[in-house]
């Protein structure tokens, strides 16, 4: 792997960015729906680790595979929307018009991705409500009410610790998709039984892998 430097990581940003303004509303509902789905997969996953083993860095270890896998396959997660938009509209290759409509159809997939995802969660635990959930579904209900009623008792002082905590929890990921743009990797070229390198005297036969 080779290391990108700063000046043309931002280059990559931006053209990543002004990608994204440009793509149709239906891609951006697709992206963002199976980026909510993989997020609530890795969720699921982490907490049914930390659960079963009973140590937490085991869920903490696994959860950022959801991550890695959106960021490969190229979907739109809005917090990684908020690192590369506004690059592309300080650079002059989008305006605050297509950076506002990617943020809400993007936000709107992952959302229903989401929901989705639950809903089958949900299904998959309780046998369509007709079971205990078990420990996961405690676990989850236990993280939703600290979430939520935990902030709410403190009043004001809770709303503003909540809005502190999703800026630094959107501050990493957003530091994730820009550190996927800071190395590059080489195709390596894989020699076949038969073939010769190109360094090879003849007709030189070589298979990009």
């Amino acid at each position: 792997m080779d290391y990108v430097k700063p000046a043309d990581v931002v280059v990559s940003m931006i053209d990543a960015g002004k990608r994204k303004a440009a793509l149709p509303v239906r891609d951006l509902l697709i992206r963002g729906a199976l980026a909510g789905g993989l997020l609530g997969i890795a969720t699921s996953l982490a907490i049914t680790a930390a659960v079963q083993t009973s140590v937490p860095i085991v869920g903490a270890l696994i959860f950022p595979v959801g991550f890695v896998m959106i960021v490969l396959l190229g979907l739109d997660l809005v917090t990684g929307s908020f690192a590369l938009l506004p690059m592309a509209q300080m650079d002059g290759a989008s305006g605050w018009r297509e950076v506002f409509r990617n943020w809400t159809w993007v936000f709107i997939g992952n959302l229903v991705g989401s929901l989705l995802y639950a809903l089958m969660l949900w299904a998959s635990l309780t046998m369509f409500g007709q079971i205990p959930g078990g420990m996961v579904a405690d676990r989850i209900v236990a993280i939703t009410e600290s979430k939520t009623i935990a902030y709410a008792a403190h009043g004001d002082a809770g709303w503003a610790t909540a809005f502190v905590k999703a800026m630094l929890c959107n501050w990493m990921v957003t530091m994730g998709v820009v550190m996927s743009m800071v190395q590059v990797r080489r195709s390596p070229r894989l020699s076949l039984p038969g073939c010769r390198s190109p360094s090879s005297s003849g007709s030189a036969t070589s298979t990009p892998w």
